[in-house]
């Protein structure tokens, strides 16, 4: 029901009541009836409007509100409201210019435009790593801001409505908070908002402002229905969610909307409008707080009750306190102040006490109720605790002093103790406890913070005083010294990562702007790399919400991340490649065995003694593409092949076994041997057009006619022969080959040589005579000096392996071919004309 009935007695007559019943149906009904009236003529009017501006019907003008409306996304109320503000009354003839003032709804069309400001270049948003946003009270000018809120406490008294307020606020705060104007708005009937008072704007601004219908970006409702202060410190981010108030809105770049607190939800809010741009620093919020709550009784808190009650009521509450303060560990009071005809405070009697406080005469608990702290404490007057009582009275701030050392005899020994006082505000009195700071006690409730956030390193920031502490861990963690002391704010983003800087810069501004508790990995370089950490803090915050205290701690995750990546790599790794592995290998064992099998001692082809070594390089799956072959032909003639297919790996055992068995299958159904090598090589460019890519090959290919001991050879880009005749070792002249899968237009020819008894012929692959940075003449010249060497000291029954064992770095597949002619086993032939002798 939104009227409430008349109280009818217990003891009325029925019909009493039913009529009561009925008077509070109609009241109901009523309130239903005027606020449709209102909301019609609103509309009606906006009706109106579009009649006269687009010359349509009643039904069409309705029509055209309801299309803008959804075509906005606002309702239909507010776009009769937009209406009406845009509207400018026409001047009759013979009278004053009267126009209807601009409306603010009208600013809902042009929000979104609304650019940078076009002045002196505005000073830039303040980094959210700047200490001096967040400091709540530890400034030269602190008493300063303190006598700020008495004065607007005691302009307060005097104040008659809410223009007197407001300008009172402008005039204390004005040149310590660059305050230009404030405006104050009450809620009204159906949630609007009337100006009810306003300093620092003229007039038309004022009239244009003075009533804002429940509209959706409205920061002042806002601010209202959240109960919560809104702090607009960027004019053009602003503009785009709500309706700034100003012609052009960059005359104030920033301003704060704080709702007026009450014993129920806030029905006021009070707007601060600044001429300086960027952030409101932390103590100036606490002071627009404080001169705020301040404001409460004035804007309509509830007053004092009766003097006879209230006094009646204190006696009940201080009995109360007392009650709770009997059962208090430690030393704590309850203070009431007493105040001079002014209405200046001038001391403090004590009403409460626990039994362990004492004074500086030895009074203890009870005793000291009744006496005045000037009485039991005279050095207090004047010093930061009589300044921090004060504050703590006026804005409801709660104070915490410095630690300090104190002495006191127990059982007649003196002992000195470390404590800090605490004032906070109940009522119109104030609590004061005295906080112990023993050693044991301290390191203790350290302990106790640092197992709760995470047993590890902690740090904690004191906004009151400036204070920042850190341990031994937090120093080791940022590879700092800790005789420079904690790194300021301002210093950390020169040692945070680049890519982290934003996501910590806000962790930082919602932890010391809006005291949200953080939990925030990020990385910073320091002499010994870049390291991984994590923070983790809290905030304790004052009556307003102000955050005055912060702690956590930092976590060192750089170790835990390193091992992290690598067994990520390893995991990784070991799934894509354990299969591949195992196959490749079993695959790789068969191939080398199936194609390239290495005979344990010599054989014999047609006379002719042969060793073969085959050594695969260090590395990879140990399967390459050099490859040899060495067989007797259908006509009892032998054929030497050793070839190098280009890569490793799989693809190029493919291509070698494609070589190798065509080369044998063509040989022995008695292909010329520049006739294979051309055909081998349109095979290699024509396997070079599929998807698997081209490949290229070396390769020298011999035939032995053991009849007339004749040796025919051809080449395709391959090493020539090495032919080791007594005690000289030559090269034979290579005929033209170039490498095969190179060209189309490749021509091959042959050559021939007839061997004689005791010659030694050595076929190979670059693997033996290749050195990183050595020309491949001198690799050769060591190959014949060490060849001629060994014959000479008998080995050349294992010539091949002893060769390939020479090589110390395996870089690269080895192959080696020997050829021995026995004495005797070739018939005797007159070398030809320029062969080898």
């Amino acid at each position: 029901m939104k009227g409430d009935a008349t109280p009818v007695g217990e003891g009325a007559a029925p019909e009493v009541v039913a009529l009561a019943r009925v008077v509070a149906r109609l009241r109901s009904e009523i309130v239903d009836l005027e606020g449709v009236a209102a909301t019609t003529a609103v509309v009606e009017r906006a009706k109106g409007v579009l009649m006269a501006q687009a010359g349509v019907a009643a039904d069409a003008a309705y029509a055209l509100l309801l299309e803008r409306a959804g075509r906005s996304g606002r309702t239909v109320l507010e776009e009769c409201w937009i209406t009406l503000g845009q509207v400018r009354v026409r001047r009759p003839q013979g009278t004053a210019r009267i126009s209807l003032p601009t409306a603010p709804y009208a600013a809902l069309s042009t929000a979104t435009a609304v650019s940078a400001a076009t002045g002196p270049e505005a000073e830039p948003i303040a980094s959210a790593f700047s200490r001096r946003r967040y400091l709540t009270g530890h400034h030269d000018h602190d008493g300063e801001l303190n006598g700020l809120s008495a004065r607007v406490a005691d302009g307060l008294a005097a104040a008659r409505d809410g223009d007197d307020i407001a300008e009172l606020l402008v005039t204390v705060l004005g040149a310590a908070t660059d305050v230009d104007a404030v405006m104050i708005y009450t809620v009204a009937a159906a949630g609007s908002l009337d100006l009810t008072g306003s300093a620092g704007i003229d007039e038309a601004l004022a009239e244009q402002w003075r009533h804002i219908p429940p509209l959706s970006g409205v920061a002042a409702l806002e601010a209202i229905a959240a109960r919560r202060a809104l702090w607009l410190e960027d004019v053009e981010q602003d503009a785009r969610r709500y309706l700034l108030i100003g012609n052009p809105p960059e005359r104030w770049p920033s301003r704060a909307w704080l709702p007026v607190p009450g014993d129920g939800p806030p029905r006021a809010a009070i707007g601060f409008l600044r001429t300086r741009p960027g952030p409101f620093a932390a103590d100036t919020r606490a002071l627009l707080r404080q001169a705020t709550r301040l404001c409460a009784g004035p804007l309509g808190a509830p007053g004092p009750r009766d003097p006879e009650g209230a006094a009646a009521a204190v006696g009940d509450y201080v009995e109360a306190v007392q009650l709770i303060m009997d059962t208090l560990a430690g030393p704590a009071t309850l203070l009431t102040p007493l105040r001079s005809a002014t209405g200046e405070v001038e001391d403090y009697r004590i009403d409460a006490a626990a039994p362990e406080s004492v004074d500086v005469a030895g009074r203890r608990g009870k005793e000291l109720v009744g006496r005045r702290i000037l009485e039991t404490y005279p050095t207090v007057a004047g010093t930061a605790l009589w300044e921090g009582y004060l504050r703590t009275l006026i804005t409801g701030t709660r104070y915490e002093g410095e630690p300090f050392t104190y002495e006191e005899v127990v059982a007649g020994v003196p002992r000195q103790s470390v404590y800090s006082v605490r004032a906070s505000r109940l009522a119109d009195h104030l609590v004061v406890s005295w906080i112990c700071h023993d050693t044991s006690q301290r390191e203790t409730r350290r302990l106790a913070d640092l197992q709760r956030l995470g047993n590890l390193g902690w740090a904690g920031w004191n906004l009151v005083t400036d204070t920042v502490t850190w341990s031994d861990q937090v120093y080791a963690i940022f590879d700092r010294d800790p005789g420079r002391g904690p790194m300021p704010l301002e210093e950390l983003p020169g040692h945070v990562v680049a890519e982290d800087l934003e996501q910590l810069g806000a962790a930082v501004e919602r932890l010391l702007s809006e005291g949200q508790a953080v939990d925030q990995p990020f990385r910073i370089t320091t002499r010994r790399g870049v390291r991984h950490l994590r923070i983790v803090a809290e905030a304790q915050t004052d009556a307003d919400g102000t955050p005055v205290e912060v702690h956590g701690f930092f976590q060192d995750l750089t170790t835990q991340h390193t091992v992290e990546l690598a067994l990520h790599d390893s995991e990784r790794a070991v799934l894509l490649q354990r299969g591949m592995l195992q196959a490749e290998r079993a695959l790789a064992a068969r191939l080398q065995d199936t194609l390239l099998p290495t005979p344990e001692q010599s054989l014999e082809l047609a006379g002719l003694c042969v060793d073969v070594a085959y050594v695969p390089a260090d590395r990879g799956i140990n399967v390459g593409g050099d490859w040899y072959s060495a067989i007797e032909l259908p006509d009892e003639s032998a054929l030497f092949v050793v070839g190098d297919v280009a890569g490793h790996g799989l693809a190029a055992v493919g291509t070698m076994a494609q070589l190798r068995f065509t080369t044998k299958g063509m040989t022995i159904t008695g292909s010329p041997l520049p006739d294979v090598l051309r055909r081998l090589n349109t095979l290699l460019l024509h396997t070079g057009s599929e998807p698997s890519g081209s490949a290229t090959a070396t390769m020298v290919m011999a035939r032995y006619r053991p009849r007339d001991g004749r040796l025919i050879w051809v080449r395709a880009g391959h090493l020539p022969p090495l032919l080791i005749r007594g005690d000289r070792a030559e090269l034979l002249e290579q005929p033209r080959g170039p490498l095969l899968g190179a060209s189309f237009e490749a021509s091959y020819e042959q050559a021939s040589i007839d061997l004689l008894p005791g010659d030694d012929l050595l076929f190979y692959t670059d693997g033996l005579v290749e050195e990183p940075g050595e020309d491949i003449e001198t690799g050769l010249g060591r190959l014949a000096e060490t060849a001629v060497r060994l014959l000479r000291e008998g080995r050349g029954e294992t010539l091949a392996r002893t060769l390939v064992t020479l090589c110390t770095a395996q870089r690269d597949d080895i192959c080696v071919l020997h050829v021995h002619v026995p004495d005797g086993g070739a018939p005797d032939a007159e070398a030809p004309e320029g062969d080898v002798p």
